[in-house]
């Protein structure tokens, strides 16, 4: 399905993407939702507005919009931004470059500030934008554990039948729900990592202070073993003193591979990068 209103879609320069972030592997390619958050965004023809908050959904964990806050413009409506969109993200100059023109995003299917992003709407703005819809298939992206950047895939990719039931949920409301291990609470959710490559969350912040003051640890989304919604608390498969004795997290931190590894290495887990 060929893109609307652009012919910039299809542009190859999307490719590279990928490939940076593989480069940047072990240092820069995890960075915090607080840390985006207040991001410019700058479209193909223009800046639109700055990053808000986040919707993931509660199977694969995976970062599925950027929800854009455009102050004075499009009001009323909430304006989603696909990862399949977005170029490269510059920490430096605090912005997220994003390959769309305004006009595209003013004429894409409309969400009222006060409704949730069905699966109907989804449809519609999938279809228009021509991309695969995530949800057609058994992988975190589809077809694909990572986010396909060339059109030429995308036609495999929409031909997938198999599809799975979602749940979006925001950033802005998951945060600070409660962490309940095998005997008892430990924290609440501070914050959340995400994979610059594929915007999977790969770990929770959980702030422990109101238990051993002063200590955050991370905790990966696979180990969680059931979210009560209505309780507004996450339930992991864990002793609160193995998640005592995990590694330390500070917010200057640097989330190498070695880390990482010494990470799941205490929780006896296999690593994400191995699995996918």
């Amino acid at each position: 399905m060929p893109c609307k209103n652009s012919d910039n879609c299809g542009d190859q320069s999307f490719l590279t993407i990928t490939h940076i972030f593989k480069i940047e592997r072990g240092t820069t390619m995890l960075v915090k939702t607080k840390t985006l958050a207040g991001y410019k965004l700058h479209c193909l023809n223009g800046e639109i507005g700055k990053v808000d908050e986040f919707y993931f959904d509660d199977k694969h964990w995976t970062i599925r919009y950027l929800v854009a806050n455009t102050g004075n413009w499009l009001t009323g409506r909430q304006v989603l931004i696909s990862p399949y969109a977005l170029k490269t993200l510059d920490k430096e100059g605090q912005t997220i470059a994003v390959n769309l023109t305004i006009k595209q995003i003013e004429e894409s299917p409309s969400l009222d500030t006060d409704k949730p992003v069905s699966r109907q709407f989804e449809e519609h703005y999938y279809g228009y934008y021509g991309w695969p819809m995530y949800w057609g298939g058994s992988f975190m992206w589809g077809n694909n554990p990572i986010i396909v950047r060339n059109p030429e895939q995308w036609k495999i990719a929409i031909q997938e039948k198999k599809t799975w039931d979602l749940n979006l949920r925001s950033t802005h409301e998951i945060r600070g729900y409660h962490i309940q291990a095998i005997d008892g609470e430990i924290g609440h959710i501070e914050d959340f990592i995400i994979d610059e490559e594929t915007w999977a969350i790969r770990y929770l912040i959980i702030d422990t202070q109101n238990w051993w003051p002063g200590k955050k640890v991370l905790l990966s989304p696979k180990w969680i073993q059931r979210v009560s919604w209505d309780e507004s608390k996450i339930f992991i498969d864990l002793p609160r003193e193995t998640i005592k004795q995990s590694p330390e997290y500070t917010d200057g931190s640097l989330l190498s591979r070695n880390y990482e590894t010494e990470l799941h290495r205490h929780y006896k887990r296999l690593g994400y990068w191995t699995e996918e």
